[in-house]
C-alpha cells in the first residue's frame, strides 16, 4: 500500500497559474480599469487590432469597438462584480470588422479580456435545441452510474469528440472511467483506474475556477504576452481562470501518449469538492466557439446537481439508519446499565453499526468479544500499540498491516479497524474489525510509472503507456466512511458521558 504519491510530491507543486502564454486560438488583453488602455497584450493581437502589439500598448481599447460597447464595459466593472461575465464586441479596424466574444475578468486595478471569435448563431441554438433533451435524459436518472453513462452519449451527439468518458475521484484522487463512449478503432479505458498525478493537485484546483479547459489542438504555438511582466502587478500576470492559459508541456506530451491532438475537460461538482471530470477525445485538432463551450458549461451544471442530489440521498439515507441503530445500541446499555451487555449482547449490536465481522471491548479489566477477532495475545499487544499513538480521537484504518506489522499475522480478520478509546491510559477500547479483501485494480498503465524523470531529477516526462496493468491489492478492508466515522465519535462522547455519570465505580 506505500505508493509513490507523484501527486503531492512533485507534479501537484508546479506553479500552472504563473504560465505567461496564450493558446492560439484567442486573443488577451490587459486593460486599465479606468480608462481602458491596453497595458498588456498577447503577442497575436496585431491579426484583429491591426498593429503591432508593441504599438497597441499604451492606446486605448475604445479606439478598436463601438462607443457603446466601452461604455457598456466601463460601467460593467465600476461595480465589484467578480464572476467572469461574457460581453459581445465588433471590432472595427481600417480595411477589417469582425464579430467577437470577450470574457472579462475583474482584478485587483485592472481588467482581463479572453477574445475569442463568435460563433454561429444558428449553430448555438442548434445545440441548445439538443442540450434541452440531454437534460430530461439526465434528470430521469437513478444513480450516478446512469447519469453519466446519458451524459457521455449525449455528448459526443452534440460535439463529435472521437471519445468522451466520465472520470470519478476516489479518496486519494485516483480517477476511474465509470462511463465511455468511442469510436470503434479506439483504445477503451472503461473500468480503467489513473493515478492522481495524471490530474495533479494545482490542476484540480484551477477546476474549482473554470468549468470547462478546451485544447483545440496540441500542436499550437503558444503566444507570449508583452509586456513580460504586469505594469500593475509587477509580476507574471496570474492566469489561473483563464480558459486561453496555455499548457504545460507535460499534459500536451500526456495527450501525444494518449494519440489524441485536441481535448476538452468539463467539471463535475459535488458539495463544492471536485467529484469528476467528463474528459473529450479527439485525434484530430478541434475547436469548440465559445458559445457551444458555454452550452457544455450549463450541462457540466446539470450533471454536477443530479449527481449531487442522487449521492446526497443515498448519503443521508445511510446517515439515518446508522443513527437509528445507534439509538437502539444506546437505549440497550441504558436499560442494562452495562456497556458490554447494550454494546455487544443484543440483536444489534457494535458489529453491526459499523459493517464489522468483529468487535472487541476491554473495560474494567475484562475483554468481552463478539464475531471474528483477534487472539488473546494479539488482542493485547494491539492495545500497547494503539496506546504508544496517544490518540484520545476516534482512530480508524482499512489497511492496519501497513501500520502496525504484526496485524500481518491476523490480517485475514482484522485488516480494517475501528477504534473507540475510553480510556487510553488504562487501555480501555471499544474496537470494530473488518476483514482483509483482497481485489484486482486495474490501472491504466503502470501506477508506478506514472511519471518518469530525465537524470537531473527536475524535468519529467508522462508515462509511454495507457495499457491495462493489473494489481492485486491484499491486506485492505472495505473503507470506513464519512458517516461511520462521525457516528463512531458521536458513540465516544456517550460512552464518555455513560461511564461517568453511571459507572463511576
Amino acid at each position: 500500500m506505500n505508493k509513490k504519491n507523484f501527486d503531492s510530491d512533485f507534479c501537484g507543486s508546479l506553479p500552472l497559474h504563473q504560465i505567461n502564454m496564450i493558446q492560439s486560438y484567442g486573443y488577451l488583453l490587459v486593460l486599465e480599469r479606468e480608462d481602458l488602455k491596453i497595458i498588456q497584450a498577447s503577442e497575436n493581437a496585431n491579426e484583429i487590432l491591426g498593429l503591432a502589439v508593441q504599438q497597441l500598448v499604451r492606446t486605448s481599447f475604445r479606439d478598436y469597438i463601438t462607443k457603446e460597447e466601452a461604455d457598456n464595459l466601463y460601467f460593467k466593472f465600476q461595480t465589484d462584480i467578480i464572476e467572469k461575465v461574457p460581453l459581445p464586441l465588433t471590432i472595427k479596424t481600417e480595411g477589417y470588422t469582425g464579430r467577437f466574444v470577450a470574457i472579462a475578468h475583474v482584478k485587483n486595478g485592472y481588467l482581463i479580456l479572453e477574445i475569442e471569435k463568435a460563433g454561429e448563431e444558428n449553430s448555438f441554438l442548434n445545440v441548445f435545441q439538443e442540450l434541452k433533451y440531454v437534460m430530461a435524459e439526465i434528470n430521469r436518472s437513478e444513480s450516478a452510474s446512469q447519469a453519466s453513462s446519458v451524459v457521455v452519449h449525449q455528448l459526443k451527439k452534440l460535439s463529435g469528440f472521437d471519445r468522451i468518458l466520465m472520470y470519478k475521484f476516489d479518496e486519494d484522487w485516483n480517477g476511474t472511467v465509470i462511463a465511455e463512449v468511442k469510436e470503434d478503432d479506439m483504445d477503451a479505458y472503461l473500468g480503467l483506474k489513473f493515478p492522481a498525478s495524471d490530474v495533479p493537485r494545482q490542476a484540480r484546483n484551477l477546476y474549482l475556477k473554470n468549468p470547462y479547459r478546451l485544447i483545440p489542438s496540441r500542436d499550437y504555438t503558444p503566444v507570449k504576452l508583452y509586456p513580460v511582466i504586469n505594469p500593475v502587478s509587477q509580476a507574471f500576470i496570474d492566469l489561473s481562470d483563464c480558459n486561453l492559459r496555455a499548457v504545460a508541456g507535460v499534459h500536451l506530451e500526456y495527450m501525444k501518449n494518449m494519440k489524441i491532438s485536441a481535448s476538452m475537460s468539463i467539471r463535475v461538482i459535488r458539495n463544492d469538492k471536485l467529484w469528476g471530470l467528463i474528459s473529450c477525445h479527439h485525434r484530430s485538432p478541434k475547436y469548440l466557439s465559445y458559445e457551444v463551450c458555454s452550452v457544455f458549461e450549463l450541462l457540466s451544471s446539470v450533471i454536477s446537481n443530479k449527481i449531487a442530489s442522487i449521492e446526497n440521498k443515498e448519503f443521508f439515507q445511510y446517515t439515518s439508519a446508522l443513527q437509528e441503530k445507534k439509538s437502539r445500541l444506546i437505549g440497550n446499555t441504558y436499560s442494562y446499565l452495562n456497556l458490554s451487555e447494550g454494546l455487544l449482547n443484543q440483536d444489534i449490536n457494535v458489529a453491526d453499526l459499523f459493517n464489522a465481522k468483529g468487535a472487541v471491548l476491554t473495560f474494567k479489566g475484562t475483554t468481552s468479544r463478539i464475531g471474528d477477532v483477534p487472539d488473546e495475545e494479539d488482542l493485547k499487544n494491539l492495545i500497547y500499540w494503539l496506546q504508544s499513538k496517544g490518540d484520545e480521537e476516534v482512530y480508524s484504518s482499512r489497511n492496519l498491516p501497513g501500520e502496525y506489522e504484526q496485524a500481518a499475522s491476523y490480517q485475514e480478520k482484522a485488516s480494517g479497524i475501528l477504534s473507540i478509546p475510553i480510556d487510553a491510559e488504562k487501555g480501555e477500547y471499544l474496537i470494530a474489525f473488518r476483514p482483509e479483501v483482497i481485489t484486482t485494480v486495474t490501472w491504466g498503465g503502470n501506477p508506478e510509472e506514472a511519471i518518469r524523470f530525465e537524470a537531473d531529477r527536475q524535468k519529467y516526462h508522462p508515462r509511454n503507456s495507457f495499457s491495462a496493468w493489473q494489481e492485486i491489492v491484499s491486506q485492505t478492508s472495505l473503507p470506513w466512511t464519512e458517516q461511520e466515522l462521525e457516528v463512531a465519535e458521536s458513540l465516544r462522547s456517550f460512552i464518555f458521558e455513560f461511564t461517568t455519570k453511571h459507572l463511576k465505580n
